[in-house]
């Protein structure tokens, strides 16, 4: 199983109140939402090997090269290197950091990379045993396979409403072909954009017409050649589109695509999931230093199996 953390402790900091809180005040709704995710994801699934990934650098300087735009919206006023982070969620992800330490579960990151990339670079490299992505960023999808299996669960309506995409899902929902499923949703993404992470797209060129052009061509890369040389697949309409996007269309593979040979580095040896955590002491202290109550309860549970 390969989590990404940021998206687990952004989605509890919101989902749940800011009056959860540790004797000194501080909030502690992230952390607690996050023990509480972590917990659950492991007694549900039962991963023999877990990951939590990392952002290094949520805003690699190699995609703001390539697309300028890329995640502008998100950026601090004061700091253009800097993420805007609500400022009760900042003081918290030392904690959730000390808890998955205490707790003896690997952390993996890769400098000047996202999260992303480290779980498209761990999830790429996996040969053996099938590969648990849970995310709620949908970039992701282009990970699907099918030997040694990859699948996402999709977290973002939250986990009670987690779905599960492999290749055959992935292209029945989004009517792509099942053999390079990751592929095409990876293209399909290029050409429709995705304003969440100041991404464009083609204009006038929306999800469904994407997918039906990236299937009846096989690649992006295959369709820029085919609207080059007149293809009579590509209609004229769509063919200036694709012209009028052309700075772009170079430049968005780059930002869209995980980079799947980053160079990751873990905390620790091996990512066996404990059969037990790994310090309760310590586990204890955090959970009456920072009133995290049940939650730590429950993450001890579940490690125990």
């Amino acid at each position: 199983m390969l989590v990404d953390s940021a998206g687990l402790w952004f989605r509890s900091y919101y989902a749940l109140p800011d009056s959860l809180t540790a004797p000194d005040g501080t909030p502690v709704n992230s952390v607690r939402g996050f023990c509480d995710m972590l917990a659950r994801l492991i007694s549900e699934r039962r991963p023999s090997r877990l990951v939590a990934c990392l952002d290094n650098d949520w805003r690699p300087e190699f995609r703001v090269r390539a697309l300028p735009s890329y995640k502008t919206h998100r950026v601090a006023e004061e700091d253009s290197d800097a993420e805007e982070v609500p400022d009760a969620l900042s003081p918290q992800i030392p904690v959730i950091l000390e808890v998955l330490d205490a707790a003896g579960i690997t952390t993996a990151e890769a400098e000047g990379y996202e999260a992303d990339d480290v779980i498209g670079a761990l999830a790429d490299r996996e040969r053996t045993d099938p590969v648990e992505v849970v995310t709620g960023d949908r970039d992701l999808f282009q990970l699907v396979r099918a030997e040694p299996q990859i699948r996402v669960i999709y977290i973002g309506a939250g986990l009670n409403k987690a779905q599960d995409y492999g290749p055959a899902e992935l292209a029945e929902k989004y009517a792509l072909t099942v053999e390079r499923a990751g592929d095409d949703y990876a293209d399909m993404a290029i050409l429709r954009g995705d304003p969440s992470d100041g991404l464009p797209g083609v204009a006038g060129i929306g999800e469904k017409t994407a997918a039906k052009l990236i299937t009846q061509f096989g690649s992006l890369d295959a369709l820029l050649a085919g609207a080059t040389s007149g293809d009579k697949r590509v209609t004229p309409r769509n063919r200036e589109k694709l012209a009028e996007a052309a700075q772009y269309l170079a430049a968005a593979p780059a930002v869209v695509r995980v980079v799947r040979d980053a160079p990751v580095v873990a905390d620790r040896e091996g990512d066996a999931l404990p059969r037990g955590a790994a310090d309760v002491a310590r586990l204890r202290e955090l959970q009456s230093t920072w009133g995290l109550g049940a939650s730590i309860d429950r993450l001890i549970t579940a490690l125990e199996g």
